[in-house]
């Protein structure tokens, strides 16, 4: 009996997979459903891991318009591999068993099934098996291969030996931490009131070139100082401007890996890329407010926060106005800009987990305020709140134990790795369900390319004029985005004959026709909703091919760009 879609799950949307799993998963679509999937590496991580690219629609060598979804280029955010894969599986079992998903209309559907997608679940595989085995901090990639080490600084380390990395607390009376008396054990930032005792809170690791005295203070990227977002080429700046960002463009594997595959496919026309956490959806621009942004792309995203608002709850936001972690000083290296200004798609992140919402705080200004200023109460809540709901998978004991270089230190603490950076277990099949539903949606948008009218008009002498209308019925213009007709790699649709038989081109230098780009019929949330004026654009949704034969034969008619794929038809003449 041939297997189904439901018997080869192996688990992701209700637990976080390792390495291993994650490939035996990708792998088992790819044998059993050769048709619609195919499985291919698009590099190699250091440490040796894979990273697995799936290729997901019927014929799926065939260039079309192609989605695009990555999860997990940061570390410990491994919720992001569940949707990605979440997304692939609703999408084989559209195209393998016919399903309606999502309740989602006929017509999406059908959009659906003539697209493609390109799905990597997990774009750090090394960081992710650090954190998922260890619990170890990695923003990105879990190696160190800076130049410059004689200066003291932190490498987080299992010093007690129970396989797990968290944090250590040290009694000092300067320190800024107390433990709060609503919830003992959970640490929180000292204030005037407090009688202590108090702590400093240290990685759990050791100190390298440690003079017996001077303990430096702790940075998030410490002994993993390459963050993959601020790695990509758009926008790039060195580490003194921007922290995370590399030796160079792309000097990692893994980003280089996605650039150098992404580039050679330029028919990706939308892009979704996953993190964690948040519950929000960050859209461009990122380094300019929306005045500055090209108003019809605006327009689109509008759309996309709808959707993304109707079906999972989370509210849509400008990364410059509302996610920058410092005021004017937006994000440089970042993937996303890089796919939306240097690829011209429809990119944009999603911070899957809604722990404020859950924890019924109030929205603040800015979305990113919600990282930056938690006050005491809120982490209290958060604390009952894991252990109410979230069986205290984060809050975790104090453990004494003789530091090597620090003496007598607890280790414990704050384990976030269930229920603050990813969805708990038992909440995540909603995350990947809801999540799907949306980008699929977004999928629904690809250009579409159709032959219209053919008309045959004899002209006498044996000579036909062969008239060919080419439509793009998407949702999406075939140049993509407005904003990206500028790229120079984004071709307009041309059209190109063969005749066979007798049929031969009066003009033979004419079987090459450029026929520009064609408008979809989407405009946005907005773009079409002028209840004053309401009208239609002119036919810019299609062009026409012409062509004089003589002679009797067939003419092979194919259209197309690098961008929107290519139809092809045959007439007999």
């Amino acid at each position: 009996m041939a297997p189904t879609v439901a018997s080869l799950h192996r688990g992701f949307r209700s637990a976080y997979l390792d390495h291993a799993e994650l490939t035996a998963q990708v792998h088992a679509w790819a044998a059993a459903f050769p048709d619609v999937c195919r499985v291919e590496s698009i590099g190699a991580t250091p440490e040796g891991r894979e990273l697995w690219l799936l290729t997901i629609g019927p014929d799926p060598d065939r260039t079309r318009p192609t989605a695009w979804v990555d999860g997990n280029m940061h570390a410990s955010e491994l919720a992001g591999s569940s949707v990605a894969l979440a997304i692939a599986e609703d999408l084989l079992r559209l195209h393998v068993e016919g399903e309606a998903i999502h309740d989602l209309a006929p017509s999406v559907l059908r959009r659906l099934k003539e697209a493609r997608c390109f799905v990597l679940p997990r774009m750090s595989p090394d960081g992710a098996e650090a954190v998922l085995k260890t619990g170890r901090y990695v923003r990105s990639v879990p190696r160190d291969e800076r130049l410059d080490r004689a200066a003291p600084r932190w490498r987080n380390a299992d010093v007690d030996g129970d396989g797990q990395v968290r944090v250590m607390r040290v009694v000092d009376p300067t320190g800024e931490f107390v433990e709060a008396k609503e919830f003992p054990g959970l640490l929180v930032a000292r204030e005037l009131e407090d009688e202590g005792p108090f702590y400093k809170i240290y990685p759990e690791g050791t100190i390298d070139h440690w003079d017996g005295h001077t303990v430096p203070t702790p940075v998030f990227v410490e002994d993993n100082p390459i963050d993959l977002n601020r790695n990509f080429p758009w926008s790039w700046k060195p580490t003194h401007e921007q922290i995370g960002a590399g030796a160079f463009p792309l000097s990692e594997p893994e980003s280089r890996a996605v650039v150098a595959f992404t580039t050679r496919h330029p028919e990706i026309y939308a892009w979704l890329n996953l993190h964690t956490f948040g519950g929000v959806v960050i859209r461009p621009l990122g380094h300019a407010p929306d005045s500055k942004m090209d108003q019809e792309d605006l327009e689109l995203f509008k759309q996309l926060g709808a959707w993304a608002e109707a079906i999972t709850g989370y509210p849509t936001v400008n990364g410059h106005d509302e996610f920058l972690y410092e005021p004017d000083k937006p994000l440089h290296g970042d993937l996303t800009d890089y796919a939306y200004h240097q690829r011209g798609a429809f990119a944009y992140v999603i911070e899957l987990w809604d722990i404020f919402v859950r924890l019924g705080l109030p929205r603040p200004k800015k979305f990113v305020e919600y990282y930056q200023k938690l006050q005491r109460a809120d982490l209290v809540k958060l604390a009952w709140w894991d252990r109410e709901d979230n069986q205290g998978r984060v809050v975790q004991p104090w453990r004494p134990f003789r530091h090597p270089q620090l003496g007598d230190v607890e280790i414990g603490g704050i384990d976030p790795r269930i229920g603050l950076w990813n969805p708990p277990y038992e909440v995540l099949p909603q995350v990947c369900t809801a999540q799907a539903h949306c980008f699929l949606r977004v999928a629904a948008m690809a250009p579409a390319l159709r032959f219209g009218k053919v008309e045959r008009v004899p002209l006498g002498d044996g000579l036909t004029r062969v008239d060919v209308t080419v439509e793009n019925h998407g949702y999406l213009g075939t140049y993509v985005l407005p904003s990206s007709k500028q790229l120079e790699w984004n071709e307009p649709v041309h059209a190109d004959v063969t005749c066979d038989g007798e049929a031969e081109l009066v003009d033979r230098h004419a079987g090459h026709l450029r026929l520009g780009h064609l408008d979809g019929w989407g405009r946005g949330l907005e773009g079409a909703s002028n209840l004053f004026h309401l009208r239609s654009r002119g036919t810019t949704s299609s062009a026409r091919a012409s062509w004089v034969v003589r002679g009797a034969g067939r003419l092979t008619v194919r259209a197309g760009s690098c961008r929107a794929g290519w139809i092809e038809q045959v007439i007999d003449v």
